[in-house]
């Protein structure tokens, strides 16, 4: 990046922090109505006494911190690089954070996604997906020329798909190749990308005819493995090297200074280390590039279910970072309550919310939610049965967790960052 672009991304940064607080952040107080994020933050207000409003979704600051640093820590201990999904998160402050600890760069999906990365300074960014549209090809490629150290890589799975962006690359005058690296499927019926060898081959002969293109690795999605077992896990991932060393042998990274090899979601990352710990020695270094990006806030639900941890505990345990606070509004009858968080305000693709605590709205004391569960969520509301002696009141908060943290974080432009006591550190700014 250059020393201009280094200047405007630090500054970007800084610009969240002299954003001022108003109408659009859901849950804050009304008190801070107008004062910066920064300003909001050096008061260190208390969650449940001073003010805010709910619903409200909270990070936990200790939580956070911890899966940050365990994912640091695993990549490191199995050599593999790291570019943790930001589709997950869409916070420019934890992409910040995530390669303050090492992150190679960031993973996303969409024109978007990137634009918004760029804007904050991310330097390194492998988009997991074809780029076909023309305009934001030419948006990459004015990026390209622009800063020298930029580096962008993403899929190609088709020879339609490398016609049109080598058309759209012409088109816009082009003067650095886009890197791009095959992208194998997962297997019959699973998502995108190639799914034989020999439609490799032809892609592969396609992007060495198409000279805006430059082919730089293999890569995929293990996720997407149908019925998948830990046999059929590895064994695809196998398949993905196996493709990555038979394009090296016949001379199709010739004069590339690395060869990535990519793969990694969030629920089979200790089948890549494994795997990507047998790659053979190829012509060039090879960049074992890890994608997962649900670990920063894990969750109480859909990835606690997954995570490899459960498989490989000796290496640690990621902790669930969310909780969403609602209050009870209504109290119908004795079995039923109603909160006032809905569809609007928690994950509810996977999973439905997880009562854990109750909070006195009388005392402000914190106990467990024994008997408590959310059984169903409407728009603005969410539906909770009470059984034996939950003791439940109006006024009363539930503290839930989420499952899910893509479709959680996308809910919430501001969300507080929280010590355990209660106090308020920081703020997230999340770009959906």
């Amino acid at each position: 990046m250059t020393a201009d672009k280094a200047v405007d991304a630090v500054t970007a940064l800084e610009e969240l922090a002299h954003e001022r607080v108003d109408f659009r952040f859901k849950g804050m107080p009304p008190a801070a109505e107008g004062l910066t994020v920064a300003e909001l933050a050096e008061r260190r207000l208390n969650l449940f006494t001073d003010g805010f409003t709910t619903p409200v979704l909270a990070l936990s600051a200790e939580r956070l911190e911890h899966n940050l640093a365990l994912m640091e820590t695993y990549t490191e201990r199995h050599g593999l690089a790291f570019a943790p999904h930001g589709k997950t998160s869409m916070a420019p402050q934890l992409f910040q954070q995530q390669v303050d600890r090492g992150a190679w760069g960031i993973t996303l999906a969409v024109p978007h996604q990137v634009r918004v990365a760029r804007k904050f300074g991310t330097e390194r960014v492998f988009l997991a997906n074809e780029l076909v549209d023309a305009t934001a090809l030419r948006w990459i490629s004015a990026e390209l020329d622009r800063d020298p150290a930029f580096r962008f890589i993403c899929y190609v799975d088709s020879v339609r798909g490398v016609e049109l962006m080598q058309a759209a690359l012409t088109a816009a005058g082009a003067s650095r190749p886009v890197d791009v690296v095959l992208e194998l499927g997962a297997g019959d019926g699973a998502r995108t990308g190639l799914r034989t060898e020999a439609e490799c081959a032809e892609v592969a002969d396609a992007v060495a005819a198409a000279p805006s293109l430059r082919l730089v690795g293999v890569a995929g999605y293990e996720g997407e493995v149908p019925q998948a077992t830990p046999e059929r896990v590895h064994a695809w991932l196998r398949r993905l090297v196996a493709l990555a060393a038979d394009l090296d042998k016949a001379g199709r990274f010739a004069g590339l200074d690395e060869i990535v090899i990519s793969a990694g979601g969030s629920a089979w990352f200790d089948a890549v280390a494994d795997v990507f710990a047998e790659i053979p020695e190829l012509s060039a270094p090879v960049l074992k590039l890890l994608r997962s990006g649900a670990y920063v806030s894990h969750d109480d639900g859909h990835y606690r279910r997954l995570t490899p941890f459960n498989r490989v505990a000796e290496e640690g345990a990621l902790e669930p970072a969310f909780r969403l606070w609602a209050q009870v509004v209504s109290r119908p009858t004795p079995e039923q309550a109603f909160t006032n968080a809905g569809k609007r305000d928690a994950a509810y693709d996977l999973d439905l919310p997880e009562a854990q605590v109750v909070r006195d709205g009388r005392t402000g004391a914190v106990r467990d939610a024994d008997g408590v569960s959310v059984t169903g969520l409407s728009d603005q509301h969410g539906w909770v049965r009470t059984e034996g002696s939950a003791g439940v009141e109006v006024g009363d908060w539930i503290g839930m967790g989420l499952s899910h943290p893509c479709t959680s974080f996308d809910k919430w432009q501001l969300i507080p960052v929280v010590e355990a006591d209660g106090t308020v550190v920081d703020y997230v700014r999340t770009f959906f």
